[in-house]
């Protein structure tokens, strides 16, 4: 990034003079009757460009450093492994000299080797050893400014010991489990075909009636025929019951909060502290000690979702690191790999105490490398990316680019904001606002989310299925996936004022995730008069709306039986008995799981709510129909016939009020897939449909 002079905005002399008075509030009345307001907004307009442009020009004055920095093009960093020999490489193009250490153990002991590491092209180091290596444990070291580093595994590292602090020299081909590569994914012919499900290892199998043996473990999502105390199945059975396509696993890779050498004592993080981002998390797997336990386990558990019709996604946190000044990448390479602020102090968008300079070319690359492997070793199926505001938009399209041409249906996704300001311009960022300039990435939509259940970041906030007025423009925004729609009044969305999405591909619809209190907690504090069954209700109609908007549908598992986390918000590193899935909810709550379930199959059956492009859902949606003018209800038409459904004329209705509403029909007899909240496929309606208080009603012809 280069700025330019004439970027930069100037201030008069006159301007400085009004604006001195105006700031400092020694106001000689006189003089500031000369100063229209106008004329001082504009004055502040310029003094914040001018800031901006000033603090871009130091930020790209330390930028310009590291652009010095060689780049290197080969695709054999880390350790390349053969019986014969092993080939070592490392980019570190400030170190004075680099020195490999090899350990006979993955944790413990002195090291019993040591080799000097040879320069060579575009910044690297290598050393090749011609003997057999496997099952040794190795890290390097660099020499910077007289003083030696911290010995650290390489960032491209594959397999570790324990807690990952020493890399492992292994064999990938002997980690794969029977007839790998026969392994296919099953085939998703459209993005918005996806119903996603977010999914914690741990919380997956940890309660004591999920029935699954290997509690916390990525076998623990391999076993099949495992059933609640109530006979109901769990784990794996239940996704495929389900029917949703999609397992977005929360964080997999080896993260740092977990001690894996105390399993035995209750620990517990959702995972989003990277430490090596190219190694599956020791925890979960049977043996964190030897560094091809947990990849064979994880390869087990895609392996065996492929063959039960799932598709696996990994929630991957590029954006940032657990380790800042100590990381790995900053004791190879100090700075590089990290955004600094104007007065070179480390960049904190992530309010993580760090953010990732995902622009600069061996950052961009190591990320691209790093997607492409998983893909490649582990045959995953998408990305959820963390934060993906913080990363920049060439690097996000360069991903989808490459990972389209290895996997076409690959899905890719990510969280389309920060957690604090960056010193990267807006404009460069995969940013929500941004969303139709990304290429085949979807954003979360955070203003359906929060029309549906109220604000997040308000406990008592309440949203459109519990009763809050003037949410209905918010739900018709949803429901076309924030593309453009000439219904819908944007002036009276809650967040977004404009339409975002290039398509519906290009938007996640949600109202729930790890983030926050889960939908079942939100409800309960802030639907405060309301009873329990009316809850029931609210949760029931919150779902539908998402399983029948447009865009690619996510849920946050536990959701289709009133999941709650008792009350605790963000839950990250709270006990199993905050988070842990509790199987006996599936019993108590069957008729939220049946109709969850029969919304699902009716999303797969029918293309009308999962059209593919703007112009289809602009064409084929109607809001102007009934009773959409009654505040709390949200009525509209689906042309189905156009898009090729089966049903050629769909209705659906939601009224989020706390009373019951009459919603005239159009013209001829209309049969019912759901009714109130309740799944009655094949009766019959004319003329009017009674809409029940906190329901979705869907009707065809």
């Amino acid at each position: 990034m280069v700025i330019m002079k004439e970027q930069f905005t100037y201030l008069n002399l006159t301007e400085i003079k009004y604006l001195r008075y105006f700031l400092h509030n020694e106001v000689d009345k006189k003089r500031i009757l000369k100063v229209s307001l106008t004329q001082i907004e504009d004055i502040m307009k310029r003094v914040i460009c001018f800031l901006f442009s000033l603090n871009l020009f130091f930020v790209h004055a330390q930028d310009s450093v590291y652009q010095k920095y060689p780049v290197y093009n080969g695709t054999d960093l880390g350790l390349t492994y053969t019986p014969f020999e092993s080939k070592f490489r490392i980019w570190a193009p400030t170190a004075e000299k680099a020195q490999l250490l090899f350990y006979d153990d993955g944790e413990k002991g002195v090291q019993t080797g040591l080799e000097n590491m040879e320069k060579s092209a575009g910044g690297t180091w290598v050393k090749i050893i011609k003997e057999d290596l496997l099952g040794k444990f190795y890290t390097f070291r660099v020499m910077i400014d007289g003083k030696w580093m911290n010995d650290v595994p390489d960032p491209y590292t594959k397999a570790v010991g324990v807690n990952g602090k020493r890399a492992m020299v292994i064999n990938l081909d002997k980690t794969n489990p029977d007839n790998w590569e026969k392994d296919k994914s099953p085939l998703l012919k459209k993005a918005t075909d996806a119903i996603i499900y977010e999914l914690h290892v741990r919380d997956a199998s940890i309660d004591e009636n999920s029935g699954i043996k290997n509690k916390g473990k990525f076998l623990g999502l391999t076993e099949a025929g495992t059933k609640n105390d109530e006979g109901l199945s769990t784990g794996l059975d239940h996704l495929k019951e389900l029917g949703v396509t999609d397992i977005h696993l929360l964080p997999c890779f080896d993260f740092n909060s977990v001690d894996e050498t105390q399993l035995d004592k209750p620990q517990y993080n959702w995972g989003y502290d990277p430490l090596n981002y190219n190694v599956p998390e020791g925890s979960y797997s049977t043996n964190p000690y030897d560094g091809m336990t947990r990849i064979k386990e994880f390869k087990e558990l895609v392996q065996s979702f492929h063959k039960n019709g799932l598709r696996v996604i990994m929630d991957v946190v590029y954006n940032h690191t657990a380790l800042t000044e100590n990381s790995y990448f900053n004791q190879l390479v100090p700075g590089y790999y990290y955004r600094q602020t104007a007065d070179g102090k480390f960049s904190n968008a992530t309010a993580c105490g760090n953010e990732i300079a995902s622009e600069r070319p061996m950052v961009r690359k190591f990320i691209l490398e790093s997607v492409k492997y998983w893909v490649q070793q582990y045959h995953v199926d998408g990305f959820r990316f963390d934060l993906m505001g913080v990363m920049d938009i060439q690097t996000m399209n360069l991903i989808s680019k490459e990972l389209h041409r290895m996997k076409p249906g690959i899905l890719l996704y990510g969280e389309g904001w920060t957690s604090g300001d960056s010193p990267f311009p807006d404009s460069l960022r995969a940013l929500k606002k941004n969303a139709y300039r990304l290429d085949r990435i979807a954003v979360f939509s955070d203003d359906i989310r929060d029309a549906i259940k109220g604000s997040v970041f308000d406990l008592s906030d309440r949203g459109f299925v519990s009763g809050k007025p003037g949410m209905e423009p918010s739900i018709h925004f949803g429901v076309v996936a924030s593309c453009k729609h000439s219904q819908v009044d944007y002036s009276k969305v809650n967040y977004s004022k404009a339409p975002y999405a290039a398509g519906p591909f290009n938007t996640i619809t949600y109202c729930e995730c790890h983030d926050n209190n889960t939908l079942w907690d939100k409800l309960a504090l802030s639907a405060t008069n309301a009873s329990e069954s009316e809850r029931r209700e609210m949760q029931k109609l919150s779902l539908a709306i998402i399983l029948t908007s447009q865009g690619i549908s996510f849920l946050h598992a536990g959701t289709e039986f009133l999941r709650s986390k008792k009350g605790v918000e963000n839950s990250f590193n709270t006990p199993d008995s905050i988070n842990e899935i509790d199987w006996r909810l599936k019993s108590k709550n069957g008729d939220v799981f049946q109709l969850v379930k029969a919304l699902i199959e009716m999303r797969k059956q029918h293309p009308a709510f999962r059209m593919t492009t703007d112009k289809e859902i602009a064409r084929n949606i109607n809001f102007e129909y009934g009773v959409q003018n009654a505040p709390g209800v949200v009525t509209y038409l689906i042309n189905g016939k156009s898009v090729h459904d089966p049903w050629k004329k769909i209705l659906v209705a939601f009224n989020g009020r706390g009373e019951q509403t009459i919603s005239l029909l159009p013209e001829g007899t209309w049969k019912t897939y759901i009714q109130n909240n309740i799944v009655m496929n094949g009766f019959s309606e004319k003329d009017k449909v009674v809409l029940d208080p906190h329901s979705c009603t869907i009707l065809y012809q």
